[in-house]
């Protein structure tokens, strides 16, 4: 199965842009940070970090649903690093995302069998990972790493 996805982008002025999902959702002004742009809406490695982070959420939730399990409240943090490639261009060199679950590990008894494959069933992660390397980690309300 094929999906295409069309957003329009267009040039307001300097760095900032308007970004248009399609006509059911709001339009959203992405810009560059200070110096370069205004700062007046997300930078496009912001926008890169939340499709990271919100197609992991998504994903998770999808694992744990194959077993009838409602993961509940839960909440990522995701970081983009970025450094200078060898041409001495900026380049985003990994991402690190933490998922803090609301849940009790012991209220989700198929919750391991979800961690072990909530990441492949992740599109944009999977495909961001074939240039960028992606470092996932999972906490329980309590804080213990389970990922």
């Amino acid at each position: 199965m094929s999906e295409r996805v069309t957003i329009n982008i267009t040039r307001q002025e300097d760095y900032r842009f308007l970004v248009e999902f399609g006509p059911q959702y709001p339009t959203l002004i992405a810009d560059e940070p200070m110096p370069i742009g205004e700062d007046t809406g997300p930078a496009p490695q912001h926008l890169l970090a939340a499709a990271i982070a919100n197609c992991l959420c998504a994903s998770l939730t999808f694992a744990c649903r194959k077993y009838h399990e409602d993961p509940g409240e839960f909440a990522a943090t995701v970081t983009c690093v970025s450094g200078r490639n060898e041409h001495n261009r900026l380049r985003i060199t990994s991402v690190e995302v933490s998922i803090s679950l609301g849940s009790k590990a012991e209220q989700l008894p198929h919750l391991q069998r979800a961690l072990a494959s909530f990441e492949d069933f992740c599109t944009v992660t999977q495909s961001v990972e074939r240039g960028i390397p992606v470092k996932v980690d999972i906490f329980g309300a309590d804080g213990a790493k389970l990922h």
